[in-house]
């Protein structure tokens, strides 16, 4: 357990005794030197774009070229320095506007004036050849490189993590991450991933990496990583046809005899027995997914990787018909919190409780509700107390279900986790009060977690109805826990 009452320490752990990772890309260890030396690299890495006429008979860039640029951002010292990098290549060898502009004039006049077809298809082209930007030549010539698509995945989660940290900004920036988000995309499609299964037996640097990916319910230790790989448990992962045996993304799975609604029972209580036998596997159970590597964010591989599972577990386990997450729910504290300081400030306004509840809940914390809750679960100290976790349930539920299925982002579910699994086609099929007692699942999510059911005959469909109507597939349970909330806030 993570979460301990004050003055308790946690037993010493047997820590996971792996090779250290691997590191960053090889380089040239070379000083940034004067603005200069960055866009005279610039300028040899990226060639000026040939003519449209002569777009098919200029040569490629010299191999060397491509490969003093993979050698000068290796050798580069930290992220402000890649940033400001990364900042001149797209700023400064981007898209020729006045090219934009000219070939767009072209196309317009074309179609408001009778022609043949192929000369507007020609026009059209033209337009489309003016339109790429040119570090895309060199991003496709590093990629032929031998580890050139591993450099470019790297450098993207280099980009990502400079606009997070604000070391650079702007809409050229956000232009040059969709291009290499395209070009990722193609290149890590299903026909290039290559499914793998861990186990016990696995490689140790295997081992090592889908410890350290795993975001969702950290490996704590060796008897952990057992668990989480041995009998009635399956991990796998993708790996792309370039890099074999490099995790991408990682799906663990508990077999199950029902839907599991608490997560310490998967990732804690040891196995029934070391020799799985067939007969008491009813559901698989999706309870964690991780990306193994950040410059692969938006990639489309956690859906992919789902469905691959889902026929893997089919061939193993013919029988087999139940398939759910037991998944996190990222932001809802934070979202009660921020509602708790609002109506906090307004004096007399409460939205979120009924008064027989006002009424229980202040009898336990002995001060005002909004306030003393907002301490309580920021801390997640409120589970100590039996009498509150009890007169919490009601309302957590529900407001949670309005978290899920009510807050919207353009019209789609705020949280991400519930986002992606109805993209997939999954139904929000039931919230599960205190599944999660870690502190991080205390802290988060209030201990609440939620199953998406996969039924597999409607995934299509459903993801279908989501994608274009925005309507969200739910159960029951979740369909009154929000009626529930409708009649008693007015949020």
């Amino acid at each position: 357990m993570r979460g301990l009452r004050p003055g308790l320490r946690a037993p010493r752990l047997l820590r996971l005794s792996f090779p250290p990772q691997p590191p960053r890309p090889p380089g040239r260890r070379l000083c940034l030197g004067p603005p200069g030396t960055m866009d005279e690299l610039l300028r040899r890495a990226v060639p000026p774009t040939p003519a449209y006429e002569l777009r098919e008979k200029t040569p490629a860039p010299a191999e060397a070229q491509c490969t003093d640029f993979v050698s000068f951002y290796g050798g580069l010292a930290g992220p402000a320095q890649r940033a400001e990098l990364l900042g001149r290549l797209a700023q400064g060898f981007g898209v020729d506007h006045g090219q934009v502009a000219e070939q767009s004039a072209g196309v317009l006049q074309l179609h408001q004036q009778p022609r043949e077809v192929a000369v507007l298809l020609q026009a059209e082209d033209r337009l489309r050849y003016a339109l790429v930007p040119r570090y895309r030549g060199l991003f496709h010539h590093i990629s032929k490189l031998d580890g050139g698509v591993r450099f470019l995945v790297q450098l993207r989660a280099d980009l990502l993590e400079a606009q997070a940290l604000k070391l650079v900004e702007g809409p050229h920036v956000r232009e040059m991450n969709g291009v290499l988000k395209s070009m990722l995309s193609e290149w890590f499609s299903s026909g290039f991933l290559n499914l793998e299964r861990v186990t016990w037996h696995s490689p140790c640097e295997v081992l090592q990496k889908i410890s350290e990916c795993e975001a969702v319910h950290p490996v704590k230790n060796w008897m952990d990583m057992k668990r989480r790989v041995g009998p009635y448990r399956r991990c796998y992962f993708f790996s792309h046809c370039s890099t074999p045996a490099e995790p991408l993304v990682v799906l663990h799975v508990a077999l199950t005899s029902d839907i599991s609604s608490n997560i310490q029972g998967i990732v804690k209580e040891c196995p029934p027995s070391e020799t799985e036998e067939s007969s008491s596997i009813a559901a698989a159970i999706f309870y964690s997914i991780s990306l193994a590597q950040q410059g692969l964010q938006g990639v489309e591989l956690g859906t992919f990787l789902i469905k691959r599972v889902v026929k893997e577990l089919q061939k193993e386990f013919p029988h087999l018909g139940v398939f759910s997450s037991l998944s996190p729910i990222p932001g809802f504290t934070k979202w009660l919190l921020g509602l708790l300081s609002t109506q906090g400030k307004e004096h007399g306004r409460n939205e979120l409780f009924t008064d027989s509840e006002c009424r229980e809940i202040t009898e336990v914390t002995g001060g005002p509700v909004h306030e003393s809750l907002k301490g309580f679960l920021s801390s997640g100290e409120w589970v100590k107390s039996e009498k509150l976790v009890q007169a919490l349930q009601v309302p957590l539920m529900r407001l949670c279900a309005w978290y899920l299925y009510g807050e919207k982002h353009r019209g789609y579910a705020l949280n991400p986790v519930a986002n992606f699994h109805l993209q997939n086609g999954a139904v929000m099929w039931r919230i599960n009060w205190m599944a999660d007692s870690s502190l991080k699942g205390l802290t988060s999510s209030c201990g609440l977690m939620v199953n998406y059911r996969y039924y597999l005959e409607q995934t299509g469909p459903n993801s279908i109805t989501y994608l274009g109507s925005k309507n969200i597939k739910a159960s029951e349970q979740v369909l009154s826990l929000v009626a529930q909330f409708q009649k008693n806030s007015k949020l």
